[in-house]
C-alpha cells in the first residue's frame, strides 16, 4: 500500500536562542548550520518524492509572514502545495490545527506529517523508515516521533511508551516535561523513554477531531483561515481573528489529553540546535580543539568572522565566540545553554 504523505513544515521561530547569529528578521532555520544548505532547504529536501510506499506531496508550509522571500528562496526549486502566511505568533497548536484544514483541502486521503523546519535528521533512510512503521496507524491515531536518547539531556520533554500497538509503534503512556538531571538519568535508564521530537503524522479529521479539549483554539484557528486572502498558492488568515487564537503547544493543547496518541521510537540522527552549547557539540573540531563555524580560523586564538565583523578571543577558555552582522556575543560556553536569558538579552538590544 501506498502512503500519500503532505509535509506540513512549521518555519514560525523568533529565532533568537541563537542570538546574534539567528534574529527575528533572519531566523535560525535560514542559516546553513550543519552543512552548505539551510536546515529550512534540508527539511524540505528529505520530505521529496516517492520512498517505498511513501508518496510525498508537495510541502505545504506555515511560516512567520515576514520571512516569505526567505521561504521562497530556500525552497531551492521546490514547488509547494500552499504557503500560509502567519500573521502573528500563536504557537503548534494553531499552527496544527490550519495545517490539519490545508492539508484536508488538498487532498483528504492524505496523512499529514507535520515537522519542524529547523532540526537535524542525519539519517534520512532511518527517518523515512519511522515514517513507514508510523503510517498504517496514522489514520486513527496521532503519532509522534521518539528519538532514542543518548545521554540524560535536560533540554527535552520526554514521551513514556506504552503498550505495543505494531513493530515498533506504541502508544502513549505519558508526556513528561524536562526533567532535572537525576530524573533524567533514571528516564535514560529505564529505557522506556524518548525525547520529544515535535514531529507528528496524522490524518486531518483525526487531529481536528482530538482539539475537543481545546476546541477554542481550533474553531478560532479555522475562522482565520476561513476569512484568509488566497492568491495562487498564498494563504494570508485574517490578522484580526488570528491575533485571537489562544497560543499554547500541540503538547499541551491536544497530546496531553487525547487517548488516540502513539509514538514511533526512532534514531534518526535527529539533534534541535536550541543553544550555542547544542551546536558546539555537534560542530566537527578543528586539529586544535576549536568547533569553528564559517569563515573562523584558530591557531593561537578563537576568531569567527561574518560579512566583515571580525572578532577575536586570545587565551580564552571553554568560550563561545560569535561575531555576526547583527551583534558580538562572547560568553563562557557553560552560560550559553540557557536559552531564556540569551533570549531576554537579545529582546534588550
Amino acid at each position: 500500500m501506498t502512503y500519500r504523505i503532505i509535509p506540513a513544515i512549521m518555519s514560525g521561530g523568533a529565532g533568537t536562542r541563537l542570538w546574534p547569529l539567528s534574529t527575528e528578521a533572519h531566523p535560525k532555520q535560514f542559516h546553513a548550520l550543519a552543512g552548505n544548505a539551510s536546515l529550512f532547504t534540508q527539511t524540505v529536501a528529505r520530505v521529496r518524492g516517492h520512498v517505498g510506499d511513501l508518496s510525498f506531496a508537495p510541502p505545504l508550509v506555515l511560516c512567520n509572514a515576514r520571512h516569505a522571500s526567505f521561504v521562497r528562496a530556500h525552497l531551492a526549486g521546490a514547488s509547494p502545495g500552499a504557503i500560509v502566511y502567519e500573521p502573528s505568533p500563536r504557537n503548534t497548536a494553531a499552527v496544527g490545527a490550519i495545517a490539519a484544514a490545508v492539508a484536508r483541502g488538498l487532498d483528504n486521503e492524505a496523512l499529514v506529517l507535520l515537522l519542524p523546519s529547523d532540526h537535524i535528521v542525519a539519517d534520512t533512510s532511518a527517518f523515512h523508515a519511522a515514517i513507514a512503521r508510523a503510517a498504517p496507524f496514522a489514520r486513527d491515531r496521532i503519532v509522534v516521533f521518539g528519538i532514542a536518547p543518548d545521554r540524560p539531556s535536560v533540554d527535552y520533554g520526554y514521551i513514556e511508551r506504552g503498550a505495543t500497538l505494531g513493530d515498533g509503534v506504541h502508544a502513549v503512556a505519558s508526556f513528561r516535561e524536562k526533567p532535572d538531571e537525576q530524573t533524567a538519568r533514571a528516564w535514560l535508564a529505564d529505557g522506556a523513554y524518548s525525547w520529544n521530537a515535535g514531529i507528528f503524522l496524522f490524518h486531518p479529521e483525526t487531529l481536528l477531531a482530538e482539539f475537543s479539549a481545546s476546541a477554542d483554539i481550533r474553531d478560532a484557528a479555522l475562522a482565520a483561515l476561513l476569512a484568509a486572502r488566497r492568491s495562487d498558492d498564498e494563504i494570508h488568515p485574517d490578522a484580526a481573528l488570528f491575533a485571537q487564537i489562544p497560543a499554547l503547544p500541540l503538547d499541551i493543547a491536544v497530546m496531553e489529553k487525547t487517548r488516540r496518541a502513539a509514538v514511533v521510537p526512532c534514531d534518526i540522527g535527529w539533534a534541535d540546535i536550541g543553544s550555542w552549547r547544542e551546536l558546539w557539540r555537534l560542530t566537527p573540531r578543528s586539529a586544535d580543539g576549536y568547533a569553528l563555524l564559517g569563515p573562523a580560523a584558530a591557531p593561537d586564538l578563537a576568531k569567527m568572522r561574518a560579512s566583515g565583523v571580525k572578532a577575536a578571543a586570545i587565551d580564552g577558555e571553554d568560550l563561545v565566540v560569535v561575531a555576526a552582522p547583527e551583534g558580538l556575543l562572547i560568553a563562557p560556553r557553560a552560560l550559553v545553554a540557557d536559552m531564556s536569558e540569551l533570549k531576554r538579552l537579545a529582546e534588550r538590544l
